[in-house]
């Protein structure tokens, strides 16, 4: 077989660049060639480098995979050749030929490439060579690599920065709009570098107006975005709405990190020239995807406001004294183009100005709460953007005369916005509007009636991709809101809309069905008792989800050769349990009780599951279990710990980071209860003294500021609970904490360090990393009350 493999092989290498060579489907063999690169790496297929001559494909092959080209093969390094190749072919008569040659080079700057760094002053020599040629592909590639060179070896640009830096100004204003935002990314990554600070800052006066102009539309964007349509009743199209992620699963405790970074989008791929025919180019990308991805790619216009953004954390109050004026002219523009720019310029910068824009909001709010009303639903929906910005501004809880100036009139305005006929007005209206709910908070909870109404009214008029921006509003007002929700008024204002999604959706695989049910979660908890008549059903369909996840994964186990399922249904289901199981406490008794097979049996086979974020997800349905219905969970208690005592790694992977944190706060909820609530437990089995002993230990290991003053408390019995314990990676991470604690707190040891010497000498192989903390910790209280630790001793003896 092998033998046979090899010859396939070499039939394929040799084919597909016959192909190219040929004139019928030299683009397909293109594509294949620098996929098949990608896969066999440059040094098995020395022949296709030897013979491409068609500079496109290896322009691509650099941009996909530098590092692999940066390779030894059959004892040479190609890019030693290749590299002052493209050098002097930066000077070749085409212009097509020096932008690829240009191209090439730069993506081997940010892998730090030694074969490039060698001709790096010829190389930026080079760039500077060419920085005003009269094609914008040059100059595209030339303000990438620059780019790229700031953020790799800012050291080489520092002589002639003064230079680059007005070269750059002036490309950011460039015709050619794929020009200026390669010229734009320079600033965002000179910003972003807190290093070159200072170099940055006497440059604003220029830097900063540029970028403000550059975050207007092109007279064209707006036809793109078909921005002025009343499209309300209109249904989405498939390529609208995307594959719905959902929130960081799992009702994570004490480290919930919620920084989801935006994704950029890489700007090359549309290099090809209009109107070249040239054989020798192909286009890798699919152009029927261009207009309808136009709203939502990375351009100019977002790489200017990112900058700006970046520039405001760094400079703050000296970017507005720079920007002041020239935005006042904007936002008070007759032009529409030019007042949303400006609009959206002072959402930009609210994360870094906020101290010095704070004295103009009393202004600036009312303004941008009567522009809600602006006849351009692209200016109304960068309104919403904004207002959300300066959410917590508005809702702050200081007097009624700010909450009736700011916080009722940003309320209204948004609500009215959430329910018009545009769709991308609704989408940032009720995008803003969640923002003003975590702001606000229980602030709002004098206007949860017509909140709700409104709301509710938009269950029936939203279209698909804006109908799950609203179940986010939903959860998110319930989260803000709290028990305030469980009004009878409110409940019957807000159920029929759920419940008659719920029901409409049938398919327990439908993706539709995770937000809903992430929503739910957050309602269910608000509601709390209320919730009850509404239970049951619900209960039943997150059973059954679980149950059928946990069977189809079982299967994929068994046979790796199926798809393997979609975890995120077990995920939410778990979590709607979770919000059931805070609501309703015992009341969910019944409905645990009946279920087959039995829920808590389910949720230890979920403890078990490899993905971190159904572990997650089930160790906070146990400790929600614990704190709210810890009868249901007290059979179970000895299973159960089993699998969360396993999860306490003292140094986890980052994707279980999470999962262990809960787990960590499950065994504390059971341990708070375990042994309160009947006789029978009043004297538990010593497993789970054994259990709560390393799990202490683990906790105080990673976190022992927070446990060593605690020790005095716990020390003497801690050490009773292992000290019959074999010798196990367990019981030495365990003893590690508790080392840790000591150091950390060595007066906490003192009444029980007779017990801890008896649980040291107890055993019988420690980890050199234990044994070394025992002896340090011995030899100090020794060194330190030689009397005492005599005393210690002879007592000991006397004892044994």
């Amino acid at each position: 077989m092998p033998q046979k493999e090899d010859q396939v092989l070499t039939f394929v290498k040799s084919a597909v660049l016959v192909a190219f060579n040929g004139p019928s489907i030299r683009n397909a063999a293109a594509q294949d060639i620098v996929a098949f690169l990608g896969i066999l790496e440059p040094k098995n297929w020395p022949e296709c480098l030897q013979q491409l001559a068609a500079f496109n494909v290896l322009e691509k092959a650099c941009e996909d995979y530098p590092r692999k080209l940066d390779v030894e093969t059959n004892g040479t390094w190609p890019l030693e050749y290749m590299i002052p190749k493209f050098i002097v072919l930066s000077e070749h008569p085409s212009s097509k030929m020096r932008a690829h040659a240009i191209a090439c080079l730069s993506y081997f700057v940010p892998i730090g490439c030694q074969s490039l760094f060698v001709h790096i002053d010829t190389f930026i020599a080079c760039l500077f060579k060419r920085a005003s040629n009269e094609d914008s592909a040059v100059r595209r590639h030339v303000c990438q690599a620059l780019v790229l060179l700031l953020a790799s070896r800012p050291e080489k640009l520092m002589p002639e920065m003064a230079n680059v830096t007005e070269y750059m100004l002036y490309s950011t204003k460039d015709k050619q709009e794929n020009v200026a935002l390669e010229a734009c990314e320079f600033w965002l990554t000179f910003a972003e570098d807190p290093d070159l600070a200072p170099y940055l800052h006497p440059l604003l006066g220029k830097v900063a107006p540029v970028l403000l102009d550059c975050m207007a539309y092109s007279k064209d964007d707006p036809l793109w975005l078909q921005g002025d349509e009343e499209d309300a009743a209109a249904p989405d199209e498939e390529t609208d709405i995307k594959h719905y992620g959902g929130k960081s699963h799992g009702f994570e405790r004490e480290a919930n990190g919620d920084d989801v970074g935006q994704k950029r989008v890489g700007t090359y791929g549309e290099e090809l020239d209009e109107g070249d025919d040239d054989d020798d180019d192909y286009n890798l990308d699919d152009d029927g995807e261009f207009a309808e991805e136009m709203s939502t790619e990375w351009n100019l216009r977002k790489c200017a406001a990112a900058a700006l953004d970046v520039l405001a954390v760094r400079f703050g109050a000296d970017l507005l004294n720079v920007l002041l004026e020239p935005l006042k002219a904007k936002l008070w523009s007759d032009d529409w183009l030019q007042r949303e720019s400006g609009i959206l310029a002072l959402g930009a910068m609210v994360e870094g100005c906020i101290g010095a824009i704070e004295p103009h909001l009393p202004t600036l709010v009312p303004y941008l709460i009567n522009t809600l009303n602006d006849p351009k639903p692209l200016v109304r929906s960068i309104i919403r953007w904004t207002l959300g910005r300066y959410a917590s501004w508005c809702t702050q809880p200081i007097l009624d005369d700010h909450k009736n100036t700011f916080i009722v009139p940003t309320l209204e305005g948004l609500l009215r916005m959430v329910l018009v006929n545009n769709k991308r007005v609704q989408e940032a209206g009720c995008s803003a509007f969640t923002t003003l709910e975590e702001d606000a908070g229980p602030e709002l909870a004098p206007y949860l009636e017509p909140v709700l109404r409104n709301l509710v009214f938009a269950f029936e008029k939203y279209q698909h991709k804006n109908m799950l921006i609203l179940y986010d509003a939903v959860g998110t007002l319930a989260d803000a809101v709290g028990s305030a929700l469980q009004n009878p008024t409110f409940v019957e204002i807000l159920m029929p809309p759920l419940l008659k999604r719920w029901s409409k959706l049938k398919d327990d695989s439908n993706d539709d069905l995770i937000p809903l049910l992430e929503c739910l979660a957050s309602v269910t908890i608000a509601i709390g008792p209320a919730f009850l008549p509404y239970a049951g059903p619900i209960f039943d369909r997150c059973h059954t989800i679980v149950h059928t996840s946990l069977l189809q994964y079982q299967a994929y186990q068994q046979n790796p050769e199926m798809d393997e399922p979609d975890r995120s249904f077990l995920v939410v289901a778990l979590d709607l349990l979770s919000g059931l199981t805070q609501g309703l406490g015992m009341a969910l008794e019944p409905h645990i009780a009946r279920s087959q097979p039995s829920l808590l049996q389910l949720i230890t086979v979920c403890l078990k599951h490899p993905h971190a974020a159904v572990r997650q997800s089930g160790y906070a349905l146990v400790g929600d279990t614990a704190m709210n219905c810890f009868p249901l969970l007290r059979p179970h208690v000895s299973a159960i710990m089993q699998e969360l005592i396993s999860q306490l790694d003292p140094e986890p992977k980052v994707e279980f980071i999470s999962a262990c944190n809960n787990a960590a706060w499950a065994v504390g909820e059971i341990a708070l209860r375990y042994g309160r609530d009947d006789t029978e437990f009043q004297q538990p089995p010593r497993s789970l003294h054994e259990n709560a002993a390393v799990s202490i230990g683990r906790i105080g290991l990673m976190h022992p500021g927070l446990v060593a003053p605690l020790l005095p408390e716990f020390a003497q019995a801690w050490c009773q609970a292992l000290y019959e314990i074999r010798d196990n990676e367990e019981k030495d991470s365990a003893f590690r904490g508790l080392c840790t604690l000591v150091q950390t707190n060595p007066a906490g040891i003192t009444k029980s360090l007779l017990w801890f010497c008896n649980a040291i000498v107890r055993w019988n192989q420690p980890s050199a990393e234990l044994n070394s903390m025992f002896q340090t910790l011995l030899n100090g209280f020794k060194q330190h009350d030689a009397v005492g630790w005599a005393a210690q001793v002879v007592w000991r003896r006397f004892r044994l």
